[in-house]
């Protein structure tokens, strides 16, 4: 069975404390690419949505990585949370593991709290992290230097101004505001 796009409207079969619990922040959101009983809006604390990985891959090469977005330390992040049944919970890990740890390890995955915004209630959660010691990790990049990378960025899946529209344009689909993620597309469009 293949899961369709989410539709934005929160739908939980069952109980939430009866499903194994991810957390998207990126493509994951609009593209999971499992089936999934619940889709919900969710809140994570302590981690926020940043482009703060280099890509060497997808959307750039070794010689002009572009950046990716990961959880960085800090701050708050709204995504959505996808919920399976128990028995599956082993069959999505391995599924996302092969989908998200691709570059040689540059995220965690981590089980940590997540906020359903829909019903408050708190769901430990499979979250990919990125690692701050990692060689690929792009935290501490001031502004010219992720504009830079951005507009070099170009890999197997595309341009990396692409992946950054793209992502915009969903998180608005979603109704998730990302004001630093914005800023740069205007930017983007300001400078050419």
């Amino acid at each position: 069975m293949t899961a369709s796009p989410p539709t934005g409207n929160p739908a939980t079969a069952g109980s939430p404390a009866s499903l194994a619990w991810f957390f998207g922040y990126g493509s994951l959101m609009w593209r999971p690419g499992f089936p999934h009983e619940a889709f919900e809006p969710a809140e994570l604390v302590g981690w926020h949505r940043a482009l703060c990985i280099y890509s060497t891959h997808y959307r750039g090469t070794a010689a002009a990585p572009g950046l990716v977005l990961g959880l960085a330390p800090g701050g708050r992040c709204v995504g959505r949370a996808f919920g399976v049944e128990a028995v599956r919970e082993n069959e999505v890990v391995g599924y996302l593991d092969d989908r998200e740890l691709l570059s040689d390890y540059v995220y965690d995955r981590v089980r940590l709290p997540l906020r359903l915004l829909r019903t408050g209630e708190t769901v430990p959660a499979w979250c990919y992290v990125a690692k701050p010691e990692h060689p690929q990790y792009a935290g501490g990049l001031d502004e010219a230097g992720v504009l830079r990378c951005v507009r070099q960025g170009q890999g197997l899946a595309g341009t990396c101004i692409e992946y950054v529209r793209n992502t915009v344009a969903h998180l608005r689909e979603m109704g998730i505001a990302e004001p630093a993620l914005e800023a740069l597309l205007g930017r983007l469009g300001a400078d050419g």
